[in-house]
């Protein structure tokens, strides 16, 4: 009897020591062992498996049982039931990129209060984390987006700009900080309007195709999300219009590199989607190790040696770290991620 009842606890023990992810693959765990799982928009996307060699590389490096997980596309709801999985299974921190960040908000807090640690990232505007991580100041990246935009275009004429929804709290702030410094510094060019590509390749392009039809004098584009400039540059390029029309946008080099060498993709922007991630975990580690995160603290990741910290609107404190990588066709090949 006393065997047995010693067998039940030991299998007890040890099914308690598990954790099953989202996909089925099994995580043993263990008293010290933190678990920590990044959630993106879709594991689908080039940026977000850069971004699984960071969280798998931080793993390593601390010690940790770190895992990426993520839609198949791009969808709210899809991430807010993978997040209530983690929630269920007792992980310890929750890094996500939101999708959608209002969409988002409600299970974060729910992870919350469950005493999970949650940071964000791309999701300045969150209103329930503990902190947020961005590789800089929004701001100032969608200022430097037009400044590069503005030049190439000879500071006049009509430009559209593309987010990857109308939600998105990057994406939208990135493009109002761009208009805003247009219409502030470079009066002779005009915005004709903001669109939604819903961080579909497919969807940029079809909308810049009925784009080129309405607006025959466009002269430049801004992208937001990692292919926006991807389908506006099939588009363009279609067109004939490579030389008349400038495309700047957010995308790496195994997205837009075979445009960036054409010209129908002008500029490629961003910042290391791997360093990020493993930041964002570095940020989630402290805060389980009962750590503070300080004014110009050195998170001892390139780009996050130095961290700004503002809180937002909701209270919850905002970290930048610094700059961004401007890739054309005369540097592609040293950002070949």
């Amino acid at each position: 009897m006393l065997k047995r009842l010693y067998l039940l606890v030991s299998v007890l023990a040890l099914v308690g020591a598990m954790l099953l992810l989202p996909n089925g693959e099994v995580f043993a765990t263990s008293k010290g062992n933190f678990v920590m799982g990044t959630v993106v928009k879709s594991i689908a996307f080039n940026w977000f498996m850069r971004m699984e060699e960071g969280v798998k590389q931080f793993g390593k490096d601390y010690g940790v049982t770190a895992f990426m997980q993520g839609p198949s596309v791009a969808d709210s709801a899809q991430q807010v039931a993978i997040i209530e999985q983690l929630i269920a299974q007792g992980v310890d921190a929750i890094i996500n990129v939101p999708y959608g960040v209002q969409e988002n908000d409600l299970v974060q807090k729910q992870a919350m209060d469950s005493g999970i640690i949650v940071v964000t990232h791309e999701a300045a505007t969150a209103r329930y984390a503990h902190y947020d991580v961005e590789a800089f100041d929004n701001k100032s990246y969608g200022e430097e987006m037009m400044r590069q935009l503005a030049q190439r275009m000879g500071y006049e004429g009509e430009y559209v700009q593309f987010v990857g929804s109308l939600t998105n709290a990057s994406h939208n702030e990135w493009q109002d900080a761009a208009r805003v410094y247009q219409e502030k510094n470079f009066p002779k060019m005009k915005c004709i309007g903001k669109f939604e590509s819903r961080e579909d390749i497919e969807a940029a392009y079809t909308t810049m195709k009925d784009l080129l039809k309405k607006y025959p004098n466009i002269k430049g584009v801004l992208g937001s999300a990692a292919g926006d400039v991807v389908g506006v540059g099939r588009a363009v390029q279609e067109a004939g219009l490579s030389d008349k029309i400038v495309v700047v946008g957010t995308s790496i080099v195994s997205y837009a590199g075979e445009l960036l060498k054409t010209g129908a993709v002008d500029l490629a922007m961003c910042w290391d989607p791997a360093l990020a991630g493993y930041a964002a975990n570095v940020v989630a580690y402290k805060l389980l190790k009962g750590e503070k995160i300080e004014e110009g603290m050195d998170l001892g990741v390139p780009g996050y040696t130095k961290i700004h910290i503002v809180k937002n609107e909701y209270g919850v404190p905002v970290i930048y770290g610094q700059g961004w990588i401007l890739i054309d066709a005369s540097n592609m090949d040293k950002y070949n991620f």
